[in-house]
């Protein structure tokens, strides 16, 4: 899954963009090297990051949305939203599945829209919100934590009607330095859940401030990072470089079949 941010403040300056030509551009690219599907984010969810609202996050969606689908149309989209309203939008505009970080908590809609628009749902663990989450986040046992929401946010999500759940552990999502590396050590159980898992760490603090570099800089330890994701069960990566990503998951799925 490619990286798209059409914003102006997400936390890797290098994945941000708001020109079409240039977005249309980096899809293309992304798509050459392999990606299976676009992830398109119109508002970012770093920490501390401002809502811009569901007006601004269509203005700013459905024109890359309409250019893609123009350009590559056999390319699969993902929207990147905790809104209801914007996710539908971005539906019926072309995109076919929905990435919410706040897997339905933030917009008691979400879940109903996705199920009526019968499209898969990715539904990420987040404690608080985008604004508030990395501000002390307290866990008795993350990994028993996290994998008993999963446990019922699947269960709800089927429960609506969403035939295809994919879940997301939130890599930085209100968690410490500590909680990543416990969940990613233990990633595997969150398949007790029964649903594929996607990880997203590309270029993550979990990886630039462990090695005391910049996300400019976390390119070698993120594919560290998704080859270990990969190898305890890890369906899906949510990342900025394709290409590398890539050749972690030939390597990976050659060493599985050998």
């Amino acid at each position: 899954m490619g990286i798209i941010n059409i914003t102006d403040d997400s936390f890797y300056a290098n994945s941000r963009s708001r020109s079409l030509q240039h977005i249309i551009t980096r899809a293309g690219e992304m798509l050459e090297a392999g990606a299976g599907m676009l992830d398109l984010g119109a508002q970012s969810t770093r920490p501390g990051a401002e809502e811009v609202g569901p007006a601004e996050e269509l203005e700013r969606l459905l024109p890359v949305i309409h250019g893609l689908v123009n350009h590559f149309p056999e390319a699969v989209l993902s929207v990147d939203t905790y809104h209801a309203a914007v996710a539908e939008k971005a539906i019926l505009a072309g995109a076919a599945i929905i990435n919410d970080v706040s897997a339905g908590e933030m917009d008691p809609e979400m879940i109903p829209t996705a199920a009526a628009l019968k499209v898969p749902y990715i539904a990420m663990h987040m404690k608080g919100t985008p604004l508030n989450m990395q501000k002390d986040p307290l866990y008795e046992d993350v990994v028993r934590e996290v994998l008993d929401y999963f446990i019922y946010k699947t269960d709800a999500c089927r429960q609506a009607g969403i035939a295809d759940v994919i879940i997301d552990p939130g890599f930085g999502f209100g968690k410490t330095l500590a909680h990543n590396y416990q969940l990613l050590d233990k990633l595997e159980l969150l398949l007790l859940a029964g649903a594929p898992i996607l990880a997203g760490v590309s270029r993550k603090s979990m990886i630039y401030r462990l090695l005391g570099s910049t996300p400019a800089e976390a390119l070698n330890g993120t594919t560290v990072i998704n080859t270990l994701a990969l190898q305890k069960g890890a369906s899906i990566l949510r990342v900025h470089d394709v290409k590398e990503a890539m050749e972690a998951v030939r390597i990976v799925s050659f060493m599985q079949n050998v």
